[in-house]
């Protein structure tokens, strides 16, 4: 039951920080990050977060989400409703996969199309 919860949670995590990410921040250094994926811990202490790092500016991105860190648990707190929300680290996905780089360009897309 715990391992269905936490995959559960997973999902709802990954849907949210990639729609905070991809479109309610305006960090430039997050421009061309990409959410593949969340593994959050059967105790939900813990998030493991894998993002896409288009343009070779990974530590620049990656130091950009872990400053964001404490907006984005305060959000994830409002959006889900969770006794408690995960903490999160995030690292670099050396591999996306094809599902997520197609997503990663539709919301590039979109995010260009409504700048214009």
């Amino acid at each position: 039951m715990e391992e269905h919860r936490a995959r559960r949670v997973s999902a709802a995590v990954k849907e949210e920080l990639a729609e905070l990410i991809g479109f309610e921040m305006d960090d430039p250094r997050l421009a061309t990050v990409n959410v593949t994926n969340a593994e959050v811990s059967p105790d939900m202490r813990v998030a493991h977060v894998k993002v896409a790092i288009e343009g070779g500016v990974e530590k620049k991105a990656l130091e950009a989400l872990d400053h964001a860190k404490g907006f984005l648990k305060h959000e994830l707190a409002a959006r889900l409703n969770l006794r408690r929300v995960p903490d999160l680290y995030f690292s670099a996905d050396t591999h996306p996969d094809a599902e997520s780089r197609i997503d990663f360009l539709l919301r590039r897309a979109k995010r260009s199309r409504a700048r214009d």
